[in-house]
């Protein structure tokens, strides 16, 4: 159920498909509402209580739906690209913003392919001549790929696939990616180079990038004169990495051999643009992602995504929350879990304003896991102590607006029979409020509060003590409570020694009344009381 109390509503405003969404519309705890291009008053009413959006490219999410969804929580994108979402505007609003990633990593891997061999043996040019009741096999004489150079720009996903299989043609491969290693690349049997260098050798260019300020019109005035001649291209990424009357003039001075191009950078694309009437250009109407298996995987990858986060609060595709991703969440594994918990419990321990929020990583942590729990830490502080919504994307951008400072650091001391500790600190206008966790048995535990030793479980209703250890310190706050009709559940104690500082964490089976958490700061010897539920 959402925090309303009715069922966390998934409203779906573009053709999607539909087996593919049956896990949600299974779901006990989900309702799945399916209103294709709804009017601008509908959609209005529709927002009011969604709670995740799922759309394609038809839908546009701007800034004004946004202000008229106020109980959403989740963005969903069917396909890769999000330039129809107002990703900044949800971030502000802790507004996860996902898309599917994976699901059409082979749908566009082998239309790529069916483009390379269209274009090598004019397979298109050649069909709607015989169609026309031609025979004209000499003029639409191909060539091999095999021996052929392929130029691989951005070996992401489908980059990655579509070199593998150019290792099968016995092309020789080069990739262009500043962000893959020499290793990796040659792992799929690419040889890493600048782009230069792939533009001066390669007989075949196809374009795996994405769009954005770095990549648009990577294929210029400029860079076109650093193909080799003759050259052909292949675009199904993004039609802005292509400044396309640049791709015409080349097409027609020669210095290309041809191009076969699925996106443009106006869709759908003009009637009268230049390009439809080039023979040896192949145009397909963006049909990259369009097979009936991608589809369903999309749609079946969305699923999984909304039911991820309706159950535990996490978007691993989140585009605007970095470090989440899938293999480093999976690594992190119950830390994450921990991280908020600590925040939680320390952000409901404050007395004093916040001025920082600081996470120590003491033990063998790598760096990138450091990130995600660091997040999760502040997301349990704010979420105690702010009023407004807070999740994994806007915790950031909050603690910034209240000027409250983040960091996170390593320390290589640690709590001896710990191999890994996570410290959640927060500094106050009074002093600093620490607590420290571990995984013990696969599962979160609090092991320290300041400078005590304790083993809590974080988990539930908690009354926290701060006291002189002294004799007949527990049995007085046992009876109180029993006298009020609070069960005691669980009890720990740290202390440095007898009758010095100590602290007593007491799990209860019921909410305590302000009143009778008064009364306990009235025990003699008791210098701290604070309620904290987890």
């Amino acid at each position: 159920m959402s925090e309303n109390g009715k069922r966390f509503t998934v409203l779906v405003t573009d053709p999607i498909d539909r087996e593919g969404l049956k896990p949600l519309q299974d779901h006990p705890g989900l309702e799945l509402r399916v209103e294709l291009s709804p009017a601008a008053e509908k959609l209005t009413s529709l927002l009011t209580d969604t709670n995740a959006w799922l759309v394609r490219s038809e839908t546009k999410v701007t800034a004004q739906w946004l202000e008229k969804a106020p109980a959403l929580r989740i963005i969903g994108r069917a396909g890769v690209g999000v330039d129809n979402i107002d990703v900044a505007g949800a971030s502000r609003r802790g507004i996860a913003v996902i898309n599917a990633p994976q699901a059409n990593t082979i749908a566009a891997c082998e239309h790529t392919w069916g483009l390379l061999l269209s274009l090598s043996r004019n397979i298109p040019q050649a069909d709607s001549d015989m169609k026309q009741g031609k025979w004209d096999r000499a003029r639409w004489m191909g060539t091999e790929l095999q021996g052929k150079t392929l130029g691989v720009v951005g070996l992401g996903r489908i980059g990655r696939e579509v070199a593998k299989r150019a290792v099968a043609f016995g092309m020789r491969v080069v990739a262009h990616d500043p962000y893959i290693s020499t290793e990796q690349a040659r792992g799929i049997g690419a040889t890493l180079m600048p782009l230069p260098g792939l533009l001066g050798e390669s007989d075949y260019i196809t374009l795996h990038v994405p769009g954005g300020a770095q990549t648009k019109g990577l294929i210029n005035d400029a860079t076109i004169g650093q193909v080799k001649a003759g050259a052909r291209i292949v675009n199904c990424a993004r039609g802005e990495l292509i400044e396309e009357k640049t791709l015409v003039e080349a097409i027609k001075s020669g210095r290309l051999g041809g191009a076969a191009l699925d996106v443009f950078t106006k869709e759908p694309l003009a009637a009268d643009s230049p390009l439809r009437g080039l023979p040896n250009v192949i145009l397909t109407p963006h049909l990259g992602a369009s097979t009936t298996e991608a589809q369903r995987k999309v749609a079946e990858e969305l699923s999984k995504g909304i039911l991820e986060f309706f159950e535990r609060g996490l978007a691993r595709y989140a585009l605007n929350l970095p470090g989440f991703d899938p293999e480093t969440l999976e690594q992190i594994g119950p830390f994450l879990e921990l991280g908020e918990k600590l925040g939680a419990f320390v952000g409901q321990m404050l007395d004093a304003g916040l001025k920082e929020v600081r996470t120590v990583f003491h033990g063998d942590f790598e760096e990138r896991h450091r990130h995600p729990v660091s997040v999760a830490a502040l997301k349990g502080v704010l979420t105690s102590i702010l009023a407004q919504g807070v999740g994994f994307i806007n915790a950031p951008i909050l603690a910034r607006e209240r000027g409250i400072k983040t960091t996170d650091e390593i320390d290589p001391s640690i709590l001896e029979g710990y191999s890994r500790l996570l410290d959640v600190i927060a500094v106050t206008d009074k002093g600093e409020i620490s607590v420290s966790g571990a995984i013990i048995s696969h599962a979160p535990r609090i092991v320290r509060l300041g400078d005590l030793v304790v083993d809590v479980r974080p988990k539930g209703r908690m009354i926290v003590l701060e006291n002189q250890d002294r004799p007949g310190m527990i049995g007085q706050v046992g009876t109180l409570l029993g006298g009020r009709g609070v069960n005691i559940s669980d009890m720990r104690v740290g202390r440095h020694a007898p009758k010095q500082k100590a602290v007593m964490v007491l799990l209860v089976d019921e909410d305590v009344p302000g009143d009778v958490l008064r009364e306990l700061g009235q025990i003699s010897g008791i210098t701290g009381v604070r309620w904290v539920r987890l």
